[in-house]
C-alpha cells in the first residue's frame, strides 16, 4: 500500500487564466502550511493555453521530482485530458471533499484538476489538503489502478 505523498518535496502547481487566482490563492496557502511549491504558471490572468502549464506540471509530477501536482482552469477538463496523457500520471477532476479522498484512496490520482468556475476558494483548500493527506488504499484498488496503462 503506498502512503500519503512524501510532503519532504515540492508540489508541483499551474494552471490557465480562469485558474490564475485559485492558483495564486493555493500557492499561499501551501506556502503558509510550510509546504514548498513550485509554479508553472500562467502568471497572469491574460488568455494563455491550458496545455503550456498542464504539460510541465505532469512532467515534473511523473518525474517523480514533485510530491504530486495540482492544475487549475475553469472547467479542469482541459488540464486533466492534457495531464493525463503522460503515462505515469493519474490527473483526478475534483469539485467536493469525497471526490478528491476517492481519487486518492481508490484511484491514487497523483495531480489534483480543480474546476474554478465550479467551486468557491474554501472548498478548493479543503480538497488540497484532503488529496495531499490521504492514502491511496491499494488492494483491489491497486489491482485496476495497475491496469490503467496502456503500454
Amino acid at each position: 500500500m503506498e502512503l500519503t505523498f512524501n510532503l519532504a518535496l515540492p508540489v508541483a502547481i499551474g494552471g490557465d487564466h480562469a485558474g490564475f487566482a485559485y492558483k495564486e490563492e493555493v500557492i499561499s496557502y501551501l506556502e503558509g502550511k510550510g509546504v514548498q511549491v513550485k509554479d508553472f504558471g500562467t502568471d497572469s490572468p491574460d488568455s494563455v493555453d491550458y496545455p503550456d502549464f498542464a504539460h510541465p506540471v505532469a512532467s515534473a509530477v511523473e518525474s517523480g521530482a514533485f510530491a504530486y501536482g495540482i492544475l487549475i482552469c475553469g472547467s479542469a477538463n482541459g488540464v486533466a485530458i492534457t495531464a493525463n496523457k503522460h503515462q505515469g500520471i493519474r490527473a483526478a477532476i475534483c469539485w467536493g471533499d469525497e471526490l478528491a479522498r476517492l481519487a486518492r484512496s481508490h484511484n491514487n490520482a497523483n495531480i489534483l484538476c480543480i474546476p474554478a468556475k465550479f467551486v468557491d476558494t474554501a472548498t478548493a483548500k479543503e480538497m488540497v489538503d484532503i488529496f495531499g493527506e490521504t492514502a491511496f488504499e491499494g488492494g483491489r484498488h491497486e489491482n485496476r489502478v495497475n491496469k490503467i496503462a496502456c503500454a
